[in-house]
């Protein structure tokens, strides 16, 4: 009989943050952003550690309080430039080097809280599924389209993508509906094998399955407009 596969849900959550102060521990909907995260992942019928990844000690006291547990980060992967893949590709060799690798793991960034326990699972069986991929990616139409977007040269507006490279006379003035359909990476759920980050130093690899979710699961709060929304449809989920 073969054994259950292991998934680790791994939550970066680092204590600086622009646009909302200490935003992954602010209260959103009665409990701390991050909770939100740290309960999906704990509900998942795949996920078999639930670990946040901090260099703060208060999102670490938080985080253990919810029980999780608690990687600490060197501060040098904690700058407002620092790339998921520097985290990631740290916190995996350390745990390689401990001879504990899972078969997969999921990114769950503690700003997407809306996104549900069956978005996190329909990811990971999806990896899971398709030996061949290297990672899974949430996805879900874009509300702008990247044909319509625009570009300054002096004084002059140039199309973002130019009409060579897609054949479609003035594109831009063309409705949406003649367009393709493009699409965006939600960042809600990312799921990965380890091989992925360690082998090919990559987050996504070159073979990336995809599925798309529901845009209410996917705000991305940067802001106090993005906070309010999201806030609204916890709120509105709770039954409140």
């Amino acid at each position: 009989m073969n054994e259950a596969p292991e998934v680790w849900a791994i939550i970066p959550a680092r204590g600086g943050s622009k646009g909302i102060p200490r935003k992954n521990i602010k209260p959103i909907a009665g409990k701390p952003m991050i909770a939100y995260s740290i309960e999906q992942a704990k509900q998942s019928r795949f996920i078999t550690r639930v670990i946040v990844n901090t260099e703060d000690e208060e999102i670490a006291f938080v985080a253990r309080s919810l029980g999780a547990e608690v990687f600490v980060r060197p501060k040098e992967f904690s700058q407002d430039l620092s790339t998921d893949f520097e985290v990631y590709f740290h916190e995996l060799t350390v745990h390689q080097k401990e001879g504990k690798l899972p078969d997969a793991i999921i990114q769950l960034r503690p700003n997407l809280p809306c996104r549900t326990v069956e978005d996190i699972d329909k990811g990971i069986a999806l990896l899971l599924e398709h030996p061949e991929a290297d990672s899974v990616r949430a996805i879900m139409e874009s509300a702008k389209h990247p044909f319509k977007m625009w570009i300054t040269d002096g004084e002059y507006l140039k199309p973002f993508i130019p009409g060579h490279l897609h054949g479609i006379k003035d594109a831009h003035d063309q409705p949406r509906q003649k367009l393709p359909k493009v699409y965006i990476h939600t960042a809600a759920v990312d799921v990965m094998r380890p091989r992925t980050i360690l082998e090919k130093k990559s987050m996504t690899g070159k073979i990336v399955r995809y599925f798309e979710m529901n845009p209410e699961h996917c705000v991305n709060i940067d802001n106090m407009l993005d906070f309010r929304v999201a806030e609204q449809v916890l709120l509105e989920r709770a039954g409140l």
